[in-house]
């Protein structure tokens, strides 16, 4: 049998490589002569750039830049040669990321995206003819302000002097300069590879629904919403641009209109972009079988993050499906099969010996080969005995 594991990260416990390796450990116990493909996935937040760059055989390089708060931490961004020309891969999260934060520190009325444009910077001086720039997992809130400024433009008060950093600081714009930007931003084309589709403002905006999560009071929420807002009043007027409402300048606290807006990207569904790169339909072609998953199956799951990617694919190409995920909060779809560790091993093992777990539950899916093509009710704890 041909077996195309496909898995995103489960987050906090595997990457995308390790959870492919734990599959393929625990399934080649039982099938030892089945063949397996190893495509490790991401939808555009942290672990795109490592899975982008190993499917294309490319390079990474380590920088210097700015944390979200100022502090100076080394970031990665990835270099490949790509049939269309050279590619540069810049994840955000690197540069700007919560996980830089320690709860206590998280700051989203201050935090920057600086370190993203430093980043962007660096990886203009290879002459790349594309620059994918995947967002997830930020820690700021600044709608790609701190970005543009590393970049050249100038945000400017009403007395001429350049904003601090944060989204917060943008409720004093008076005025957008951007002759000073990096020039070169205009031989280059920038995709955004996201995985929300979110506005920009509003009640489903970068504010309301991720700024929580980032450290911010219910007045902070309020308070960050009203700057993105004039921000976006402001570049619709300064620059001619209106984003307000594109769905997914809310990505990653607004960076996705930044990118936009200062920068002439085009955003992508992260998962899209991955897909291609590792180029997982002429993959799932060759396949009997497809396991995918990541840590939390959940609603969200099947609204851009990479199962739903995959399965898609996967309906298209006639190929059943395995979701393997730490916790499945809702049922599995028509044509797939859900594997939780969770249901199968219980909440604590699940998290505390996740690597471990996966290897028993590939297992007990091995065994069970020549049943999964066909089929859909999830499996539980006696599912899989």
């Amino acid at each position: 049998m041909q077996v195309l594991v496909a898995p995103d990260k489960f987050r906090g416990t595997l990457t995308a490589r390790q959870a492919a390796e734990a599959v393929e450990t625990g399934w080649m116990r039982v099938r030892p002569g089945d063949d397996l493909d190893l495509a490790p996935m991401a939808d555009g937040g942290e672990g795109s750039l490592e899975a982008l760059i190993d499917a294309l055989g490319g390079t990474t390089h380590a920088v210097t830049v700015r944390g979200p708060l100022g502090d100076p931490v080394e970031a990665a961004y990835g270099l490949a040669e790509a049939p269309d020309g050279r590619l540069a891969v810049v994840e955000m999260a690197r540069a700007s990321g919560l996980a830089l934060l320690s709860e206590a520190r998280r700051d989203p009325l201050s935090a920057s995206t600086f370190g993203t444009g430093e980043l962007i910077g660096a990886a203009l001086g290879h002459e790349p003819d594309r620059i994918v720039v995947c967002i997830g997992g930020s820690a700021t809130n600044d709608g790609g302000a701190g970005m543009a400024q590393a970049l050249g433009a100038r945000l400017l008060d009403a007395e001429g002097v350049d904003l601090g950093p944060g989204g917060a600081a943008l409720s004093g714009l008076a005025r957008i300069d951007t002759t000073g930007m990096d020039t070169r931003l205009r031989r280059v084309k920038m995709i955004v590879a996201g995985d929300v589709i979110d506005p920009l403002c509003g009640p489903s905006g970068a504010s309301a629904v991720y700024g929580p999560q980032k450290g911010a009071s219910a007045e902070d929420v309020r308070r960050l919403d009203r700057a993105l807002a004039h921000l976006a009043a402001v570049v619709a007027r300064d620059l001619g641009i209106d984003l307000k409402d594109e769905p997914g300048a809310g990505a990653a606290g607004g960076l996705g209109f930044g990118l936009m807006a200062f920068c002439g990207a085009r955003l992508r569904p992260g998962v899209d972009v991955v897909m291609e790169a590792v180029g997982l339909g002429a993959r799932l072609a060759r396949s009997s079988l497809v396991i995918t998953g990541e840590g939390k199956f959940d609603a969200q799951s099947l609204r851009g993050k990479t199962p739903a990617g995959v399965l898609r694919l996967a309906t298209l190409a006639g190929v059943s499906a395995v979701i393997v995920c730490g916790a499945a909060e809702i049922p599995a779809p028509t044509g797939a099969t859900v594997a939780s560790l969770s249901e199968r091993f219980g909440l604590e093992q699940a998290l505390s010996d996740t690597r471990r777990c996966l290897e028993t539950l590939s297992e007990e899916l091995a065994a069970r080969a020549e049943d999964l093509t066909g089929k859909t009710e999830p499996f539980g704890r006696s599912g899989l005995h």
